[in-house]
Order: structure tokens, then C-alpha cells, then sequence
């Protein structure tokens, strides 16, 4: 499953994985666990640095962050509302969501997009109540870079470390890959299962 990424990484360099980070971020086609672990891997053996490493994949991933960002703001928390009144079960989001989330961000919305640019699902989705309660741009690209970067530098370590204690680490990765894959396949539609409409 992940041969392609990792040809990828080895063929294009930072490129890749910029784009793979950014493609992640805005329709998930394999999780940024994998992209910047393998990543790691290709830094450990020469092929790239690992500062370069953790730079193109925290700029790939903010390209897809902003874009997020910016289309919450266009869309505006009015036509949330009644996307959620019809696809609501899909999101599994009620608008009380929402109203929780814009009461959240209004006192701690700096470290709330901190925080979850580190947690696997809400890195990507925390653009968007970034941008329908109207965060600045200032403080969005602040905080949600300093969060990027250091995910992005976790994983990369990880697989840094994976990369120079095992000569053939494609057969950890391709397993681990599926698992983490599968984990988040199985998260949505446990959501899904339990999610009840509003009263």
C-alpha cells in the first residue's frame, strides 16, 4: 500500500513530500503518519536533511491548512448551519457542535488550534471553525504553523530512528500503514453508528 508514497519521497524529494502533506490536508489519501515517517526514513539515509524534511512537509500541510481556513471563512457560519441541517449525519456534527466549538474559540482559540494540529483528525478540520468564527489570520498561521511543525517533526523523527535501526523497514511500514488506515476508517464509522439527531 505504501510503495507509491515511498517511491515518491525517493524520486521527488521535498516536492513530494510537500505535496503529499497538502493533499493529506485537504482530502486525506493516506495519513500524514505515514507521508512524514517515510520521509524520516529517506532522511537517515542521505537522501534528503532532516530539517529540510520537516520544512517541506510543514509547508505542504499549511497550504492545505489555509485553504481549509479561507473557505470557512467564505462559507460563513449561516450556510453551516443549514449544510448541517441536511448532511449533519455525514459530519456526525450537530449545530450545537458548533456553538460549543464558537464558545471554546472565543477564549482559547490560539491554543485550541495548537493543540489539535497534533491530534490525528482534528489537524486537518480545526481550519474550518477557525475560519467560520472568524480567528485572525495573524494568529491561525502562528499558532497552526507551530503545531504543523512540531507533528510534522515527531513523525519525521520517528522514522529517522525507525530507518537507522532497520535495513528493511518497507516491511514495518506497509503493516503499520494499513493499521493506522484501517484505525481511522473504523473511528468514523463507530461515529457514524452512534450519532443521534438533535432533540
Amino acid at each position: 500500500m505504501d510503495d507509491w508514497i515511498i517511491r515518491l519521497v525517493n524520486d521527488t524529494g521535498y516536492w513530494g513530500v510537500g505535496l503529499l502533506m497538502f493533499l493529506e490536508t485537504v482530502f486525506p489519501p493516506v495519513p500524514s503518519e505515514v507521508i512524514m515517517t517515510v520521509a524520516g526514513v529517506s532522511a537517515s539515509r542521505g537522501n534528503m536533511t532532516f530539517a529540510g524534511v520537516i520544512a517541506s512537509g510543514t509547508a505542504g500541510a499549511m497550504l492545505g491548512n489555509y485553504l481549509w481556513f479561507w473557505l470557512a471563512i467564505k462559507f460563513g457560519p449561516k450556510r453551516l448551519e443549514s449544510f448541517l441541517e441536511k448532511h449533519g449525519r455525514w459530519l456526525t456534527l450537530h449545530w450545537t457542535d458548533v456553538e460549543r466549538g464558537q464558545a471554546l474559540f472565543a477564549k482559547h482559540g490560539s491554543i485550541i488550534v495548537l493543540v489539535a494540529r497534533m491530534l490525528p483528525t482534528f489537524r486537518s478540520l480545526i481550519s474550518i471553525p477557525a475560519g467560520i468564527f472568524k480567528m485572525s489570520h495573524r494568529r491561525f498561521l502562528i499558532f497552526s504553523t507551530i503545531g504543523t511543525a512540531g507533528w510534522s517533526a515527531a513523525l519525521a523523527g520517528a522514522g529517522y530512528v525507525l530507518g537507522s535501526q532497520f535495513e528493511d523497514v518497507e516491511k514495518i511500514l506497509g503493516p503499520l500503514s494499513t493499521i493506522i488506515i484501517g484505525l481511522i476508517v473504523l473511528g468514523y464509522f463507530w461515529r457514524l453508528i452512534i450519532w443521534k439527531p438533535a432533540d
